[in-house]
């Protein structure tokens, strides 16, 4: 069973999948919204299909308080669409504080270039979002 995480964003969408036993999480891909949210769709549709996908972990911004703001219910609304385009697909939302900034000091601790962070960040916030997930399976 493979696992997809996501970290949905303003401009773009990082998206990780879960290896084939489901310990370990990768960044595999940077969608850009720019080109609409049907386009967004159809290709999470694709990623779902082509890796035999049966599960979404979705990262949910809480402020650090725990409650929820702006970005959290614009993600709320990109869950209801993706469950609506997926369905079936079971969606969690995982809470993803500092997640983007565990990313950042990833890529620079490992010298990623400025002009390609942006590229890989949401990549890797998916990926600490998917692996956290996975972490919490295990330690059931």
């Amino acid at each position: 069973m493979r696992i997809m995480g996501i970290d949905y964003g303003d401009r773009r969408i990082g998206i990780a999948i879960s290896d084939l036993f489901g310990w370990t999480a990768q960044g595999i891909e940077t969608i850009d919204r720019s080109f609409g949210i049907s386009k967004v769709m159809d290709r999470i549709r694709q990623l779902v299909k082509e890796y035999n996908i049966e599960k979404i972990v979705v990262g949910f911004p809480y402020n650090m308080n725990g409650t929820i703001g702006p970005r959290s219910e614009k993600t709320q609304e990109f869950i209801e669409k993706l469950s609506k385009e997926l369905d079936g697909l079971e969606i969690i939302k995982w809470d993803e504080r500092l997640t983007t900034v565990a990313a950042q000091r990833t890529m620079h601790e490992i010298g990623v270039k400025t002009s390609r962070k942006k590229d890989v960040v949401d990549q890797i916030a998916a990926s600490y979002i998917l692996q956290n997930y996975l972490d919490s399976l295990m330690n059931k």
